[in-house]
C-alpha cells in the first residue's frame, strides 16, 4: 500500500456478460488512467471475484455471499475529499466510460474506509 494512503475507496459492479470485454478495456486503457490524474489518487487495483474456500476453527469451509459484484477496484487515497474534487469529478466523466460502459453495469456498490493508523 502507499505510504501517504488515508483513505481505501472500493467500487464494485456486474456488468452486462456481453459487454465484459468493452469495460476490461475502457477499465484499464481509460478509466484507471485518468482517475491516477486525479491530485490525492495513489494507486488502483483491480480485481474478479474467486470461489472462496478456507479452513476455519478446523473446517474446511466454502464461503459464498450471495449477490456479492463480480469486478471491484481499491483506490489508495490521500483524503476523503479526493472523491468530492473538481478533478475527480471532471475523470469519472471521461472517454468512454460514462456512455457506453457505465449504462451495462448494475449491483454497483461503494464504500470508503479510512486506513487504521495512519
Amino acid at each position: 500500500m502507499h505510504p501517504k494512503a488515508r483513505f481505501l475507496f472500493t467500487a464494485a459492479m456486474d456488468v452486462d456478460p456481453d459487454q465484459e470485454a468493452l469495460f476490461n478495456e475502457v477499465y484499464d486503457t481509460e478509466h484507471i488512467p485518468e482517475l491516477l490524474k486525479v491530485p490525492g489518487v495513489l494507486a488502483v487495483h483491480r480485481y474478479t471475484l474467486a470461489p472462496l474456500k478456507m479452513s476455519i476453527g478446523g473446517e474446511l469451509k466454502t464461503i459464498v455471499i450471495e449477490g456479492e459484484p463480480k469486478h471491484s477496484a481499491t483506490y489508495e487515497l490521500e483524503s476523503a475529499e479526493v472523491l468530492t474534487s473538481p478533478a475527480w469529478a471532471v475523470a469519472v466523466e471521461k472517454g468512454r466510460w460514462p456512455a457506453q460502459v457505465r449504462p451495462h453495469t448494475r449491483n454497483r456498490r461503494h464504500t470508503l474506509r479510512r486506513i487504521s493508523g495512519r
